[in-house]
């Protein structure tokens, strides 16, 4: 019955909100006309109840096929995390991103990004509250966390959030890095047989933050060592801390005791902000730059820069620099000027039949039999690098691209996606067709 209502609700939210708030959620029992759901925490079922409450009993009863359900929430225990350690060892562990004490910050820490510096909007406000309680509680809120949203959305801002909190409040031991840092690291420790070393200083630490730890995909060494550090550090109940751009499950070349294990505490997604907290972030960020920027301005990149974070700051410092350098007063005409580029270069908004017209021109043939029932070798691989195509430059769901391909169920389209996922990786000449065709979709 819960299948079902999943099935339900994933056609009437988004991809990245059905992921973070409904994947984790099963079904406890029925009694009468109400479905005790579980939930991983308290905080967690009463931001269901108060978003979502209505669309989970619609959900419940339409899978029952009769009357009115009713839904509440009981915590799921078993997802609960083991209590922290009360004892820190006092090891001493040097090396680049390690905060020692409380008075030096790791050098990897960036001490602008803060949790007072960060911006809270409807996008990212359960990811901040989030990481606000690893910080205030390591290994007693959440463990694992795992953020994950697009690039520039404030991940790496509140990863190193965290650790400023508490390399200024305690003395734990602190490892903050980038999946590409530590797999150099691996690689260096295997070349001169130093991985005794490595997994001291990996393994004996408080709480570890690892950055894009979607980059782990295919390195399979890495990925054992990685493996073996995080079920060290869970053990021991020390904080775990991960960054991505995907969702656990999107992370088709990371072997799947990983990706399990990524599951066992938070996820948090962080969605693009809204215009009110894109607005909020050019006030904040122009104050505390000195730019005197107009109202009218502020709203203009408000409304153009739409896609992250970064590249909103990116836009406010370059009109700051070119007033500053040229010594204009910041005005619109002049703001539209100097983003001219950036303007005349944003991307634009990619719909399923775009997709189709383009993959069926490039393969020679029709949009009808791209979304018929046939099965024929020649339609079978078009139609594949369609729905993953809808998959990677829409935001639909599995279910709406179904839909959109002649009423398929939605367990087709992962299916499609994953095997697609899987060949570019083997077949260099896929990956450059698909890229070409993302290129041409894109501009067309």
């Amino acid at each position: 019955m819960w299948d079902d209502a999943l099935v339900y609700i994933q056609e009437k939210v988004p991809k990245q909100v059905y992921e973070t708030w409904f994947t984790p959620v099963v079904l406890d029992r029925v009694e009468d006309t109400t479905a005790y759901l579980a939930v991983p925490n308290k905080f967690f079922g009463e931001w269901l109840g108060e978003h979502y409450h209505d669309l989970l009993a619609e959900a419940v009863s339409a899978a029952q096929g009769g009357g009115r359900m009713d839904v509440s929430f009981v915590i799921n225990h078993k997802q609960t995390p083991a209590p922290v350690q009360q004892e820190v060892s006092s090891l001493d562990v040097g090396g680049r991103g390690f905060a020692a004490s409380r008075s030096k910050r790791g050098i990897q820490l960036n001490p602008k990004y803060t949790f007072k510096s960060f911006v809270v909007g409807a996008g990212n406000q359960f990811a901040h509250a989030a990481c606000m309680a690893v910080a205030e509680q390591p290994a007693k809120a959440y463990n694992p966390l795992f953020l994950y949203g697009g690039v520039g959305l404030g991940k790496t801002h509140l990863l190193n959030a965290i650790g400023n909190y508490l390399a200024e409040r305690s003395d734990l031991r602190i490892a903050y890095l980038t999946t590409e840092q530590f797999t150099n690291e691996v690689i260096n420790s295997i070349r001169y047989d130093k991985m005794i070393d490595l997994r001291k200083r990996y393994r004996n630490v408080d709480m570890l933050m690892i950055d894009d730890i979607q980059f782990l995909a295919g390195k399979e060494r890495t990925q054992e060592e990685f493996f073996h550090t995080f079920n060290t550090l869970y053990e021991a109940r020390k904080q775990i801390v991960l960054s991505s751009d995907r969702f656990p499950k999107d992370m088709p070349d990371i072997e799947e005791r990983l990706r399990s294990r990524f599951e066992w505490g938070l996820i948090a997604d962080l969605q693009p902000p809204d215009v009110e907290t894109r607005i909020a972030i050019l006030r904040k960020k122009s104050e505390d730059e000195r730019i005197a920027l107009p109202e009218e301005v502020i709203h203009f990149l408000a409304t153009t820069m739409k896609n992250n974070i970064r590249e909103l700051e990116g836009s406010l410092v370059r009109v700051g620099a070119y007033s500053s350098l040229t010594g204009q007063a910041i005005t619109l005409e002049m703001a539209k000027n100097v983003l001219r580029d950036l303007i005349g270069d944003k991307k634009k908004i990619v719909s399923i039949e775009d997709i189709q017209e383009a993959v069926g021109s490039k393969y020679h043939v029709k949009i009808a039999d791209l979304k018929s029932r046939r099965r024929s070798k020649t339609l079978v691989h078009p139609r594949q690098i369609a729905m993953y195509l809808c998959r990677e430059l829409t935001d639909a769901s599995f279910p709406e691209i179904g839909r959109q391909f002649g009423g398929k169920d939605h367990t087709t389209i992962i299916h499609a996606c994953r095997q697609i996922s899987k060949a570019k990786e083997a077949d260099s000449a896929l990956h450059t067709t698909l890229e070409g065709l993302k290129e041409q979709i894109l501009r067309a």
